[in-house]
């Protein structure tokens, strides 16, 4: 039940008259012998790393220096030290003391980005120490059977997810010119606790300076998708080839009740969910329950993606139309729909209207029964 918080290594941007400086700097000091170990600044590019700028330290000191166009998220790594420190970079003077012994502590000074960074960072780990202590009061009442334990400990885990949800919101909401809020905004996107206009809302408040990023300019494609695929919309018509080459497109199969279901062969909670598609869609096709699979399969992780799809097809009895790219989640119809984790559903009405989303198992089957019987 408890989930682990992750510390966010966050910043806020602020307002400035003064012409914008040209380039930053960091410059580093340590605490112990890390003499003669590269130092790297870099951005995670999915798989990938992209150095900014690396070095060697020397007298326990470590320099550091660049240009970037836009505020982004970047890391510091030292050679043999467990961990890496998160930075935004901006073009400015920073400084950070780092104590090996304690990376996580570490805290970057020099700009108001890092300070907003340091209170919200100070926040979330007051919200962790919260959550650690529950999930022991948990387990304690867990191995002594106390289920009036239990239930306490369980309402206020709630309550705090909720003053964390509302604490993220006002956050984004009265720091619009940070870029903070945009990698806040970034974890909550898959947050279906949070309704869809809300998430609109906080974005479309956001100054220009920061939809102009990187992440700015993501989270404006998700947002777009997301309002898309919200329910209530209208599915726009998308095809891919199925198994056999042909290409299949949504409108050409759409029934009166349409699943549109995203998985792949490698995915295990995906293959688990299978069989509760099977029960349904043997139980309510010929009422006029169609379901069209879109595959996920494409990672550099197999080695034979269209052989592992097709087998996964018929080793589950998935009888109805499967297609797919073969692109992972480069896929344009994963794009179309933001999917950013698998399995996902949406049910669609005989227009193309979505009526529900993210159903599985018994949900799904009741919501097919309310639509059909």
């Amino acid at each position: 039940m408890f989930k682990k918080i992750a510390l966010l290594s966050l910043v806020a941007l602020a307002f400035s008259c003064a012409k914008e400086k040209e380039g930053f700097t960091l410059d580093a000091s340590f605490n112990d012998a890390v003499n003669g170990k590269a130092i790297k600044l870099f951005k995670a590019d999915g798989q990938k790393q992209v150095v900014m700028d690396s070095t060697v330290v020397t007298d326990g000191k470590a320099h550091l220096e660049g240009l970037v166009t836009a505020p982004d998220l970047y890391f510091i790594e030292i050679e043999s030290v467990r961990g890496n420190i998160p930075v935004i970079l901006e073009n400015e003077d920073m400084t950070v003391a780092i104590n090996t012994d304690s990376i996580f502590n570490t805290r970057v000074q020099g700009s108001k980005e890092n300070d907003a960074f340091n209170t919200y960072q100070s926040y979330m780990i007051e919200l962790q120490k919260k959550n650690q202590t529950l999930s022991q009061e948990f387990r304690t009442a867990q191995q002594t059977k106390d289920s009036v334990l239990a239930l306490e400990v369980q309402n206020r885990y709630k309550t705090m997810v909720d003053d964390n949800m509302a604490h993220d919101l006002e956050f984004m909401k009265s720091n619009n010119d940070a870029f903070v809020s945009a990698l806040i905004l970034e974890r909550h996107l898959g947050n279906k606790n949070i309704p869809f206009q809300d998430k609109k809302e906080i974005y479309e408040n956001f100054t220009s300076r920061i939809k102009e990023t990187r992440l700015g300019k993501t989270l404006g494609d998700a947002i777009k998708a997301e309002g898309a695929t919200a329910v209530g919309s209208v599915v726009e018509d998308f095809s891919a080839p199925n198994p056999e080459g042909k290409t299949v497109a949504l409108n050409d199969i759409k029934g009166k009740v349409t699943i549109i279901d995203f998985w792949a062969a490698w995915c295990g909670p995906c293959r688990k969910e299978n069989p509760n598609l099977v029960k349904v869609y043997n139980q309510y096709h010929d009422k006029g329950l169609e379901i069209l699979g879109v595959s996920l399969d494409g990672t550099p992780r197999q080695k034979d993606p269209k052989a592992e799809w097709i087998a996964a097809i018929e080793k589950d009895g998935l009888a109805w139309h499967q297609i797919s790219n073969l692109n992972y989640f480069e896929d344009p119809i994963v794009k179309q729909f933001n999917i950013r984790a698998i399995p996902a559903t949406y049910v669609l009405d005989a227009d193309g209207k979505i009526v529900a989303s993210g159903l599985r198992g018994q949900a799904l089957e009741d919501k097919i029964a309310e639509l059909l019987n």
